[in-house]
């Protein structure tokens, strides 16, 4: 379990493509200082199981063809920028939302309209998705626990305050950047519930 609160920027060392799976080796000294194998670590959203440390910083994980099919991490390149953040501890801090870094969809940016301090980003919402996102509700964004401050059918829009600028890859997205969305977990149960006992 993650909360969207992203602990480092780290850097794509490597994407090693196989015939229908990948290996991923990420740069984070802060997320591999207290890591080891099997540990879960959130890149850019989606959580992924360390599978090695080379000891310099760096970890590996791999990427299952549901993982490249799905989420925009098998079009990473190396020198790119990934959100960090290490799986939360029982007694750690719940600053964001509850997120699980399983990957609900694709978006693509839109357009951004920068204010005196923050940025204004509509991101493009795939039809599936729309039913779960409402304005001031919880959404993530490439790993980022924001809030929604429009939505329509096709597209929602988030405010990226300063930190969240600088401290993230959501700060230098361009339009026509992809970037992973996992909608509210709650709002997926309670309508799998409600269907249940219709």
């Amino acid at each position: 379990m993650f909360t969207g609160i992203v602990e480092e920027l780290g850097e794509v060392v490597g994407l090693e493509r196989g015939e229908r799976d990948a290996r991923l080796v990420v740069r984070g000294p802060l997320v591999t200082s207290d890591a080891h194998p099997g540990d879960s670590i959130a890149v850019s959203g989606v959580c992924l199981t360390v599978t090695s440390l080379a000891g310099d910083g760096t970890f590996a994980a791999d990427l299952m063809p549901e993982t490249l099919e799905h989420t925009a991490l098998g079009a990473l390149a190396p020198g790119e920028r990934v959100n960090l953040e290490r799986a939360m501890g029982v007694d750690g801090r719940f600053g964001g939302h509850l997120v699980q870094g399983h990957v609900d969809g694709v978006g693509t940016v839109l357009s951004r309209d920068p204010g005196e301090r923050w940025d204004v980003v509509t991101i493009a919402l795939p039809a599936a998705l729309a039913r779960y996102v409402a304005h001031k509700g919880s959404i993530t964004v490439s790993g980022v626990s924001l809030t929604v401050s429009a939505v329509a059918d096709d597209r929602f829009e988030v405010s990226l305050i300063p930190t969240t600028l600088a401290q993230t890859t959501l700060g230098a997205l361009a339009p026509g950047a992809p970037v992973n969305l996992e909608v509210d977990v709650l709002a997926k149960y309670t309508e799998r519930l409600l269907a249940v006992t219709r």
